[in-house]
């Protein structure tokens, strides 16, 4: 591995491979991406920590709705990311991560509020972030396809969804995996 693991020991790189669903190969890649997102900050710095636009600008979650939700999921530190962030941010939208580890940070991800629960009010901006704020349902299509989310979905009847009501809709899900995915 010569001089590009220059930044880890091979140590720090086995701790990340056994934290993370990685190679060491593609967690030095995962180094690669995250620094080019700001070289002049992360250089030699391995705890550089990047500002949420920062990470914004890595393709995949440029074009993501929910990009901003991911970074506040992912960040330890008031919305700035870093590396280790950034890699456990990739690996969970790995291909290798299984779907219980990808089905909890997507309840995580659509629990605007933060309440444990997604209730109508999360819904609604899942809705809108999906389908656009200037998108052509009105407001009483977006309560009617609540509602159709809530009958379907919500097996306890309490008007919201439940971490296990959200995982069982998943396991129903047979693309779910598939469309929970950034590529490194």
């Amino acid at each position: 591995m010569g001089q590009v693991k220059s930044q880890f020991t091979e140590e720090e790189l086995q701790d990340y491979e056994d934290l993370t669903y990685f190679t060491k190969k593609e967690i030095l890649y995962a180094h690669k991406k995250f620094k080019s997102l700001a070289p002049e900050k992360v250089g030699h710095n391995k705890n550089a920590r990047l500002s949420m636009n920062k990470i914004l600008q890595y393709p995949e979650l440029r074009v993501n709705p929910f990009g901003d939700r991911i970074c506040k999921v992912f960040s330890s530190n008031n919305g700035e990311i870093s590396f280790e962030d950034f890699l456990d941010m990739m690996s969970v939208f790995s291909d290798a991560a299984p779907k219980s580890v990808k089905a909890e940070h997507a309840f995580r991800i659509f629990d605007f509020d933060g309440d444990d629960m997604i209730g109508k009010n999360d819904l609604k901006q899942v809705i809108q972030r999906l389908t656009g704020y200037n998108n052509a349902l009105s407001d009483s299509d977006i309560e009617q396809l609540i509602t159709n989310i809530l009958e379907e979905a919500d097996l306890d009847d309490d008007g919201a969804l439940s971490f296990a009501e959200f995982e069982h809709i998943i396991d129903k899900s047979s693309d779910f995996t598939n469309s929970f995915r950034i590529r490194l």
